[in-house]
């Protein structure tokens, strides 16, 4: 019983700790404990003549003489001192006294026996060393207050929690992030929509660490890393805070940058400090964000030399990662968009088993990421989810999630109770085309000449097979454009030649157009010849489709390119240039073919978008006709809808037999009844 009362004692204990603050606390109330004791008098300095003309006045009732001075301090009468102070600085509680300097100590003998003898002073002369003691004090107190904060920053700087991650003898730190079972997040994989594959592998992950002897027990070993790579957007960010949402345990969170400091030594220091902390609080997840910013491969530095401080980060990292030491039961999960810089020592199996690829969403991908995103934002009845899932092709998850808060902002703007179909469509102009510029000034030929290139993509787009379907044309400005058109491209999963080409011709056809039915050309196409350009020579030098120079490849794929020099010679060089010109000749020869074949519909075209500013792709339906080729997106949304009726056949089927079954057993039970 005893033993318990002496714990009980020794828990509720208070524990005494000194702390050098209260050194600082103490220095602070005993300043100002002098300033109080000093401020319960007051005091003016006067010259000699005029502390005589006081004393005459009987104002004076005691004079102390300072001897090693050669001061004396008159100390006044209240009615004397109410008339020389004013009444906030005086009051009957303080000590009023003049300061003067004497001539010496007989003159201010010789005066005071005067001043008997006229009665004017009755009181006594005490005479007294003073003390240098408060000079003295007020002298060093600017050395002592340096000297205190002095300590005062040190303690800081040598503290875990000083300055930043730890001050400046704790800047070999990790700065990783931690959340626990008490600091998660709010993420789960119900919020990551879309990425089913990716999202199928990080669920193993932590069903790795929630239930290892389902894996253990035949033979298989929990894996050590997973890099999730994918361009920018794509939710591997958002994976990684699922997986923390998710699993159970403690998740360090940091970015590869976070390693990269300008001491030398600090981000290995750093690397050791992390797995030591992961070591301790194992199993546990570590992600590195961007993990390119300390991952790059070693003797490739783009900064013309070798970084060694940034290698000695790697170095350190893959000894963590796979080297002698144990380190079971810490996961790394990393995250970059260009893995092809990364080191191959640290991509090999062992430190990371798996490399998910996070792609751009397609068709059903963007549907379910919508669905995701506009459960908090008020919608209408004509919001269609599978439209605007097929108008933004391309778009990332980032990208679609702006489209939605994008949307909500311009109804918000115009009023409105719930966001409208219409908003969403404004939404995806502003984000592709960028803000409307009625305001810009454009002359009537500038109209025109804008129209006639506009109309020349849509109708080359219109009637070129792998051409991307048009969606909408305005020549109303639009960000850095004068006109802006928006197609729905094709989501190939390989791109042919002669889509290749059509490409080239539909993007070629608004200086063709220009020429055609101008007679002159413009830098309007300044845009479309870039492109062209870019996608000829592509084809010539990366996919080996040119006639003259087929199945060659000068593509290298580990994205250190060539340098200072070529792979080929500089015959090979003058031949790529020629192939890349009769490329782009053949194709805009090709463009003002079609375009002299369809002058009236081109026509028709352009005085549409003169008197209208914006066609659609029903208006270019009426003048050329219904388009002869069905997109591969129309083809992946009759292949959804298949799918559908037939998983709701199948389920129906299996309803239904479960009624009969249902209704048979019911029959033999009440057949049983009956015969007992």
């Amino acid at each position: 019983m005893s033993d318990n009362k002496n714990n009980n004692f020794n828990k509720f204990k208070p524990k005494f700790k000194f702390n050098l603050l209260w050194m600082y606390a103490i220095l602070a109330v005993f300043l100002v404990g002098l300033y109080y004791m000093q401020n319960d008098t007051i005091s003016k300095e006067v010259n000699w003549t005029e502390f005589e003309g006081y004393v005459k006045k009987g104002g004076v009732n005691k004079i102390v003489v300072i001897s090693n001075k050669d001061i004396a301090e008159g100390y006044l009468t209240d009615s004397l001192a109410s008339k020389i102070f004013n009444k906030n600085e005086y009051s009957n509680d303080k000590k009023a006294f003049l300061t003067t300097g004497i001539p010496s100590k007989d003159a201010l003998n010789t005066s005071a026996k005067a001043w008997r003898e006229e009665g004017v002073f009755k009181g006594e002369i005490e005479y007294t060393q003073g003390s240098d003691y408060s000079s003295l004090f007020w002298g060093f107190a600017p050395v002592l207050l340096l000297i205190f904060f002095w300590f005062f920053m040190m303690k800081k700087m040598s503290s875990k929690d000083g300055g930043g991650s730890g001050g400046v003898f704790s800047v070999g730190k990790s700065k990783a992030q931690l959340f626990d079972k008490e600091n998660g997040t709010n993420v789960t994989f119900k919020d990551v929509a879309g990425l089913s594959e990716a999202k199928t592998e990080v669920e193993e992950i932590v069903e790795f660490l929630k239930n290892p002897e389902k894996y253990t027990e035949l033979g298989g070993r929990i894996p050590k890393g997973a890099l999730l790579v994918g361009p920018p957007g794509t939710g591997k960010t958002l994976l990684a805070k699922a997986v923390a949402g998710e699993a159970n345990v403690p998740f360090f969170s940091l970015s590869g940058s976070d390693f990269v400091e300008m001491f030398v030594g600090v981000g290995a220091s750093r690397v050791r400090d992390l797995f030591r902390q992961a070591k301790e609080k194992s199993p546990c997840i570590v992600f590195i964000d961007e993990i390119d910013a300390v991952g790059r491969a070693r003797g490739k530095n783009p900064n013309m030399g070798s970084n060694d401080e940034r290698e000695n980060t790697l170095n350190q990292l893959l000894t963590e990662m796979d080297g002698f030491g144990a380190n079971s039961g810490v996961i790394i999960l990393a995250a970059t968009n260009r893995a092809d810089i990364l080191d191959k020592a640290l991509l090999r199996a062992g430190r990371f088993d798996r490399q998910i690829y996070v792609e751009l969403p397609e068709l059903n991908d963007r549907k379910e990421i919508f669905k995701v995103h506009l459960r908090n934002i008020k919608t209408d009845e004509s919001v269609d989810i599978d439209l605007l899932a097929r108008q933004t092709p391309g778009f990332s998850g980032a990208d679609i999630a702006n489209v939605c808060n994008e949307s909500a902002l311009i109804a918000a703007r115009r009023r409105k109770s719930k966001v409208e179909k219409q908003d969403f469509m404004d939404a995806v102009d502003r984000i592709i085309g960028g803000l409307e510029k009625r305001s810009k000034i454009t002359t009537e030929d500038e109209r025109k000449s804008i129209a006639t290139h506009e109309a020349g993509h849509a109708a080359l787009s219109w009637h070129l097979q792998y051409a991307n379907p048009l969606i909408k044309v305005t020549i109303v400005p639009r960000g850095r454009a004068l006109g802006a058109a928006w197609y729905l491209p094709e989501e190939r999963q390989i791109t042919t030649t002669q889509a290749m080409l059509d490409e080239i011709c539909a993007t070629l056809g608004g200086r063709a157009a220009e020429e055609i039915f101008l007679g002159r050309i413009s830098t309007g196409a300044a845009n479309d010849l870039e492109r062209v350009t870019k996608q000829a020579y592509a084809m010539v030098v990366y996919y080996g489709m040119s006639e003259n120079m087929p199945n060659i490849s000068y593509y290298d794929s580990t994205g250190q390119e060539y340098g200072f020099t070529k792979p080929y010679s500089d015959e090979r060089a003058m031949l790529i240039d020629k192939e890349v010109s009769r490329i782009i000749a053949k194709q805009y020869e090709r463009a003002k073919s079609i375009l002299t074949q369809y002058a009236e519909g081109h026509k028709q075209l352009t005085e549409v978008l003169l008197s209208r500013e914006v066609i659609y792709s029903e208006d270019v339906e009426k003048i050329f006709g219904k388009r002869a080729w069905t997109s591969r997106t129309d083809e992946i949304l009759a292949i959804n809808e298949k799918n559908k009726a037939d998983e709701e056949a199948t389920a129906a089927a299996l309803e239904k037999e479960e009624k009969e079954d249902n209704t048979d057993i019911t029959a033999d039970k009440g057949a049983n009844e009956k015969n007992n």
